[in-house]
């Protein structure tokens, strides 16, 4: 069958939303802008346990302690899960790790910031899971079988974590004035490097088109970032802190609100390796990575063991 008659038939089937499974005929830029997306999503997760597993031991009490904990462990799973569907593609695993730890894979470049009081804590739950939620929820409907199957679980538990940071700003705005105070600072901060979560500027965003045709994405960046901004705008105002954005006003004949221009510089500057933690989050994944080996070896061992057993028997 010529090859334009089976790109006509594969996008006929995402037209009729019928999922794309592992073993269908796809194009091979469909498989590797999948494979670059899972991948950097699932390298995401892996690295953003990271800035909060900093403050399980630090946590202001037990319950706090738990959830935290609980948190960061979701978040591993979800980078399992993720891993998974992305080897669904003919990638293997370990192949994926090594491009993240060498550098040469990208994650999130949200998680290249420091976590430096446990407002931030708050605030990531908040913002940064709040963002993700705004990016994951549509891809619970990805064209993509597998990937589309792994983000049902993921976002139920990532709308846990929103709560959960929401809650614990929320504690902290019925503080003392200091709590009071390191809960806007924490806000100040946050607050761009999360609007950046959505990507570039659609204009400057070449792969978007190709994935919303495709139906691996179903808003574009901006479109996302909008929605964001309108919902955080409410929320704030619960948690009586000032969004840092003097820009930021409602637009009646748009019905959203208008917001100021991000820092498109500083995203790139941190994506290209130059941000506050660049250099920390990936030492501390080869450290990891290094550590285990012994693990992972005897695991082997363990299988070898057990399967020449199997035989004799």
């Amino acid at each position: 069958m010529a090859e334009h008659t089976l790109e006509e038939r594969f996008q006929a089937k995402i037209d009729a939303e019928i999922k794309i499974e592992p073993k269908d005929w796809m194009p091979d830029a469909y498989r590797k802008t999948l494979i670059r997306q899972i991948s950097q999503h699932a390298h995401s997760e892996i690295v953003g346990m990271l800035p909060e597993g900093n403050w399980v031991t630090r946590a202001p009490s037990l319950r706090r302690k738990v959830a935290l904990l609980a948190k960061v462990q979701d978040e591993a799973g979800h980078g399992l899960y993720l891993y998974s569907a992305c080897e669904t593609l003919g990638i293997d695993r370990d192949t994926l790790y090594e491009q993240l730890h060498s550098g040469k894979a990208k994650y999130s470049s949200i998680f290249n910031y420091p976590t430096l009081t446990w407002a931030d804590i708050g605030a990531i739950g908040w913002l940064v899971d709040g963002a993700a939620i705004m990016n994951q929820v549509p891809l619970c409907r990805c064209s993509y079988g597998p990937y589309a199957r792994a983000m049902v679980r993921v976002c139920k538990e990532e709308s846990f974590h929103q709560r959960q940071g929401f809650e614990i700003l929320l504690t902290l705005s019925k503080g003392t004035e200091g709590q009071q105070r390191m809960l806007q600072n924490a806000v100040d901060r946050w607050w761009w490097p999360s609007m950046m979560m959505f990507g570039p500027p659609d204009a400057d965003s070449p792969n978007t088109q190709q994935s919303m045709k495709w139906k691996i994405k179903r808003f574009t960046n901006d479109e996302l970032r909008q929605k964001f901004v309108d919902v955080c705008v409410d929320q704030a105002k619960v948690l009586n802190v000032t969004l840092p954005d003097p820009d930021l006003k409602w637009n009646e004949e748009r019905g959203h609100y208008d917001f100021g221009e991000i820092d498109w510089e500083e995203f790139w500057n941190v994506v290209k390796g130059n941000g506050p933690c660049n250099k920390e989050r990936l030492e501390a994944r080869n450290k990891a990575w290094d550590d285990g080996a012994w693990v992972r070896e005897a695991a082997v061992v363990h299988a070898e063991k057990r399967r020449a057993k199997k035989k004799i028997a």
